[in-house]
């Protein structure tokens, strides 16, 4: 199955589609990753998914990539004898160490780290921001706070600081003992929740070993401060927007997806925009036109994949809502305005073999009006590179390796098809032309333009641009 877009959609799984038969039919309306929320789920159940997704993949013949989501350290506030209170703006109110559940005046924090490191004048969001309040005074026990808005706040609710930089890594223990079920099962990406700086990859990079690939969700002020650095050491970043629109002013979160976005693309890192794309869809069949809007934005900015989470995890509607934006994909990359809007945003090839290599397939095939750019990546490396230049002719990315196939699902314009290395060069050019061919991609008499490394089999070393025609009978090339 060839899609007709090149952005790619990411599909949560949750109550409303855990089945084969709902992931297939996500599969069949639009989606090519799907992201497992291990925030709400456990080991046996994301075990379970794992084996449905390569159950369809067998079944519909194409790589699917699967992303776990790892949950983060998530700060909470403790109990309340009475569940929950009611605050009155400009009152004191007072976090501190003391485990008794908690009253109209102070609750219970849970977390050391947060009272040691808050200082007066800070602020503390209260869950998802409904709650606002300043610190006064802090002694390393006790934050005592002003309420700036808000009135409610009641048992286990969620605790951000944008003005603190907390001396927690982003990994929990939750964290690491789903990481090391994750890894087992062989999931492809692995995204990691509320990172503030480049170390807090390291942990985890170090645990995984190559074995997937890792994703940074940009949610904290923290974490944009050092984007650059961040970026340099993941293998792709997600734009989430949800906590990103807490920690931050709201009117800042569409300039920073625009930052995120165009900054991954320049380094050759995938980029996922991410929340409340099609949030109406949860309980509506068709979305506003404000949201078709926002996702149309993200298609014309080049992000490589656009997520839903709960639309298609626990909304009335999850076929609809991948099957609406994968119709407003297809539409935005219709657009007369479309390439030019691409074109702009491109940055120059870095100054190596494989950036130059990619670069001219794409213009040589844009200038010939080829059918396909054809590439061998054994790493995904050149699938990489290929898409950073975001041509306008699709791109067919040749693997030996599924976990390289299921990981270039992410990315933007890829096609991936899992085959042998090519034995030599004559068998290269007939395998591509005859993959092309029966993917859909070119009919005889057309011309691709095949990249690859010589020797062949060789990791990293794109060095060879090849123009072929797919000969009359489909199989080979000339």
């Amino acid at each position: 199955m060839r899609r007709s877009r090149k952005v790619k959609i990411l599909a949560t799984l949750g109550p409303a589609s855990s089945s084969v038969e709902m992931i297939q039919k996500l599969f069949e309306a639009g989606a090519d990753v799907f992201r497992i929320n291990m925030s709400h789920t456990d080991h046996p159940l994301m075990r379970e998914l794992v084996a449905r997704i390569r159950a369809v993949e067998t079944k519909v013949g194409r790589p699917i990539g699967i992303l776990a989501d790892l949950q983060g350290p998530k700060l909470r506030v403790g109990i309340f004898a009475n569940s929950k209170e009611e605050l009155t703006p400009g009152q004191t109110f007072t976090l501190d160490d003391n485990p008794e559940p908690g009253n109209a005046m102070r609750v219970h924090l849970p977390h050391p780290e947060i009272l040691a490191s808050v200082k007066p004048g800070d602020r503390l969001l209260i869950d998802d921001g409904r709650l606002a309040l300043v610190a006064e005074k802090a002694d390393g026990k006790t934050i005592v706070c002003r309420v700036v808005s808000g009135t409610t706040i009641s048992n286990k609710k969620g605790v951000s600081l944008p003005d603190t930089d907390l001396p927690v890594g982003a990994l929990t223990d939750k964290d690491r003992s789903d990481l090391d079920a994750v890894l087992a099962t062989g999931v492809d990406w692995v995204a990691l929740s509320f990172i503030q700086r480049p170390e807090d990859l390291a942990e985890v990079r170090k645990i995984a070993r190559g074995r997937a690939a890792l994703m940074s969700k940009i949610e904290k002020p923290q974490a944009v401060a050092r984007l650059s650095e961040i970026i340099e050491l993941s293998d792709a970043l997600m734009v989430a927007r949800g906590d990103l629109g807490v920690e931050m002013p709201l009117e800042a979160v569409p300039g920073i997806q625009k930052q995120i976005t165009r900054l991954a693309r320049r380094a050759g890192k995938p980029v996922v925009v991410a929340t409340q794309m099609l949030e109406s869809m949860i309980s509506a069949p068709v979305p506003t036109r404000a949201e078709v809007s926002d996702v149309s934005i993200a298609v014309f900015e080049g992000a490589d994949a656009i997520m839903l989470s709960a639309e298609s995890a626990a909304g009335q509607y999850p076929i609809e809502s991948v099957a609406m934006m994968n119709k407003i994909a297809e539409k935005v990359e219709q657009d007369p305005l479309y390439p030019g809007i691409i074109n702009a945003q491109r940055s120059e090839p870095e100054a190596t073999g494989a950036d130059a290599i990619s670069a001219a397939a794409r213009q040589i095939g844009e200038t010939l009006k080829l059918s396909a750019i054809v590439t061998y990546t054994s790493s995904g490396t050149t699938g990489l590179r290929a898409a950073r230049e975001r041509p306008q002719l699709p791109i067919i990315s040749l693997s030996p390796v599924l976990a390289t196939a299921r990981r270039l699902s992410l990315v933007w314009g890829q096609h991936c098809v899992v085959t042998p290395d090519a034995n030599d060069l004559d068998d290269m050019v007939d395998r591509a032309c005859r993959i092309a061919f029966d993917e859909g991609f070119g009919k005889p008499g057309d011309r691709i333009i095949i990249t690859a490394g010589v020797p062949l089999g060789t990791p990293g070393a794109t060095n060879m641009l090849r123009i072929a025609y797919i000969g009359s009978d489909g199989m080979t090339g000339m």
